[in-house]
Formats: structure tokens, C-alpha cells, sequence
């Protein structure tokens, strides 16, 4: 995969922000420009695109770990010059803490069916004979799966919750018809009486 496209969707998937980017890239210890971060994230065919090389993305990632995992002390890990995507995979997994159920999941939920053995042969050593290489298509499904769970769970988080209603009582009393009082218009008949 083109690491410019994984930069961006892992920007989208996290609700990144300018600022948020540089942090990450400076607790990698790299200082980076807004100007750069703009170029890095621009489509290949736009004035002003900048190819994402394997070091700086490594970089990002080293970040990305360090932000949610907590930067660990001493000496801060050498970002890779070149960079795969088992390499790609296998940091993500670290950032976002993921075990290998979780990951199947997120696979499953976009419509990708992979087994254990075979996922856990992207995480073994390049000279381990059990080792395979992920192919374009299982990080692109990755990366999706990482979208819709963690963008959706962002825009869960900011979306407001909705004001409990107060139902107005619709008890009505029902009132028993009272009879009518009619007035009668018959006078009584008097009779005189002579004396």
C-alpha cells in the first residue's frame, strides 16, 4: 500500500487534527511543519503532494504507540528505514492493544475471513518458516476495520445525547354525567276558595 493512503486513513480513523499530528510525530522525537503534514496528506495527482517515505511513517507509528500506549523510558526505539506491510500490521496491533480475536473481528465485520494460524504467521519473524507475508489486500481490510470501530466510536463520543422528554400527564378525570336539572315551565293552578 502507498504509506501517503495509510497515513491518511489512519488520520480520518482517529479524528486527527494538524496539532494532534505533529504531537504524535514529536513524541517520536521529529519535529514536523504543518506545511508537511499538508503535502503528506494531499492525493498523489494535487500540486504540492509529498511522497511519505517508509522512515516517516515508521516514525508516526513509533508515535501512534507511544500516545496510546504510553511512552516507554529510556532509549526510544530506531524507526525503520524500510518498512512492510507485516511491519505496518504489527504496529498497529501494539497501538491499539488489539489480540488476535479482536483483529479477526474487525476482519470479519468488513467481509474478510482469515484464521488464527494464518494471522499469526503476519506477526513472526521475517526468518521464522511460518512466516507470511501480508498482502495489500488483508492491511487494506485492517485499516477499514480500524475505521469503523474507532471512527464510530469517536463520532459516538461527540454526538450529543439526546434531551430525556417529559411526557405530560394525558390522564384525563372522567367526569360522570350529572343529570340535566330541568326547569318546568308549569306553574301550579291555583283555585279560589270563597268564604
Amino acid at each position: 500500500m502507498v504509506n501517503n493512503d495509510i497515513l491518511r486513513r489512519l488520520r480520518y480513523t482517529l479524528d486527527l487534527s494538524d496539532n494532534a499530528m505533529i504531537a504524535m510525530f514529536a513524541s517520536a522525537n521529529r519535529a514536523v511543519s504543518r506545511q508537511q503534514i499538508s503535502a503528506w496528506l494531499k492525493k498523489e495527482d494535487t500540486a504540492g503532494f509529498d511522497e511519505c517515505t517508509d522512515r516517516t511513517l515508521a516514525i508516526f507509528l513509533n508515535g501512534l504507540i507511544n500516545e496510546k500506549r504510553g511512552k516507554r523510558e529510556g532509549i526510544q526505539p530506531n524507526p525503520e528505514n524500510k518498512l512492510n506491510n507485516n511491519l505496518i500490521f504489527k504496529k498497529l496491533r501494539i497501538a491499539f492493544n488489539l489480540k488476535d480475536d479482536d483483529i479477526l473481528s474487525m476482519l470479519e465485520d468488513v467481509g474478510l475471513r482469515i484464521s488464527k494460524h494464518e494471522l499469526s504467521s503476519f506477526f513472526r519473524a521475517p526468518e521464522h518458516r511460518q512466516s507470511r507475508q501480508c498482502k495489500d489486500q488483508i492491511l487494506r481490510n485492517f485499516l477499514q476495520g480500524l475505521q469503523n470501530k474507532y471512527r464510530s466510536e469517536s463520532e459516538a463520543k461527540e454526538k450529543p445525547k439526546p434531551k430525556p422528554e417529559h411526557k405530560k400527564s394525558t390522564k384525563t378525570q372522567s367526569k360522570k354525567a350529572e343529570p340535566r336539572q330541568t326547569l318546568s315551565l308549569n306553574k301550579p293552578k291555583f283555585t279560589w276558595k270563597e268564604k
